[in-house]
């Protein structure tokens, strides 16, 4: 559809993707699928590590959505309204996480988790003092709070939408201040624990009092980036003209730059604060991640996932080139990946640092059921909610620094 607003030609296509795209969805879950048979049955030492890296990491890009779009809500800014569609697309992935953490705690528990392996925690006092929290019972019930919580929230708020797109009625605007405060606080407390239970706890005589904080700072910082990238493609392939400018993408790659430093602050907090406390308890965590070539991934997340896109958008002209917002927003969802990784790998690998053919499939295979479910998002919906009240608001955006 396409109409004029102040000599501004808008259009809004309907979304139709590529045949690359499709195939590279296809072939992508496909891969994912054989190579979680194939683990199942032979490797699942091997096969389980990937399976929660990849799904954890893409997880990640669909809740950092939500939560981008429920700040913008309960904050009344209405600069954002007109790329909010492309931010409830990555939402689509919320279901299938709810199944796939499911999954995991159902098959691959006792693979990847020393407290659900009885004979470990009758030999370790310090596993055994926590068997109140860390049991299968317990974490398959808090995974269902947080899954269905965010499944609910997502309904909610996309679903209201939705429903303006086809009645124009500003109440739903309302609803959703309402829903975005209640979804924050609900967020808040699960997502902490969805990050300990499902990363934390693979090294269970270990915690950290903002575990969960560092894993939301790269959560945010990678969804930002994913949206930059829609953004881009939706603009080149022609799906919308008008509604976004080089304006609404400099105030996201502004967000991006705001929490790559959030990141690295949480990041030198945590580290800083374990290696001045020196506690035996809290610093086997970092000495895993010091040696045996585990220092080198260290340093390449301080320099990758902040140093480099820090100093890429610090000039104002960086914010505004696709050049340099397509190439570091592709940097920084590589070093997410690596960092979840980093999280994740040195409890299974902590004498070798290995990247196997199982990382290499589930990856694909979880990024591949993303764009499916992305694409059949945007094909079914308005790729811009048109008639959101505060669009005029959107139309006339304008940064002045």
């Amino acid at each position: 559809m396409t109409v004029t607003h102040h000599d501004q030609k808008l259009h809004v296509g309907k979304f139709k993707p590529s045949k690359g795209l499709k195939t590279a969805a296809y072939v992508g879950t496909g891969i994912g699928i054989i190579g979680f048979a194939i683990g199942l049955l032979k490797n699942p030492e091997h096969m389980w590590p990937a399976y929660l890296t990849a799904l954890f990491f893409i997880s990640l890009l669909g809740l950092g959505g939500l939560f981008w779009i429920a700040v913008n809500i309960i904050s009344n800014a209405g600069w954002s309204v007109s790329i909010r569609r492309l931010a409830e697309g990555m939402t689509s992935f919320i279901p299938v996480m709810v199944i796939g953490s499911l999954v995991l705690a159902l098959l691959g528990l006792k693979t990847l988790y020393p407290w659900a392996r009885p004979e470990e925690v009758a030999g370790d006092p310090v596993i055994a003092s926590k068997a109140g929290y860390l049991n299968q019972t317990f974490l398959i019930v808090r995974l269902l709070v947080f899954g269905i919580g965010m499944y609910l929230f997502r309904r909610t708020i996309v679903g209201n939408s939705l429903k303006q797109d086809a009645t124009g009625e500003e109440s739903y605007t309302h609803k959703n201040v309402a829903a975005g405060v209640a979804f924050l606080i609900f967020f808040a407390l699960s997502f902490t624990m969805f990050s300990m239970d499902l990363l934390m706890s693979l090294l269970p005589t270990w915690y950290s009092t903002i575990f969960g904080i560092y894993c939301f700072s790269g959560m945010f910082q990678s969804s930002l980036a994913l949206l930059i990238l829609i953004l881009f493609y939706m603009k080149k392939k022609g799906f919308i003209q008008g509604y976004y400018s080089a304006e609404h993408i400099h105030d996201v790659a502004k967000f991006l730059k705001g929490f790559t430093v959030f990141w690295a602050y949480i990041a030198f907090s945590q580290f800083m604060l374990i290696w001045y406390a020196n506690i035996p308890e809290e610093t086997e965590y970092f000495l895993m991640r010091a040696q045996n070539g585990w220092m080198g991934v260290s340093m390449l997340l301080l320099v990758g996932k902040f140093i480099i896109p820090f100093l890429a958008l610090l000039p104002r002209g960086n914010k505004r080139s696709p050049v340099v917002l397509v190439s570091i927003s592709i940097w920084i969802l590589i070093m997410q990946y690596v960092d979840v990784y980093w999280m994740v790998a040195p409890n299974f690998n902590e004498n070798q640092m290995s990247w196997n053919g199982y990382d290499f499939s589930l990856l694909v295979g979880f990024a591949g059921i993303f764009l499916l479910v992305l694409s059949n998002f945007f094909s079914k919906n308005s790729l811009v909610a048109q008639k959101d009240p505060r669009m005029h608001e959107a139309l006339s955006h304008h940064v002045s620094y």
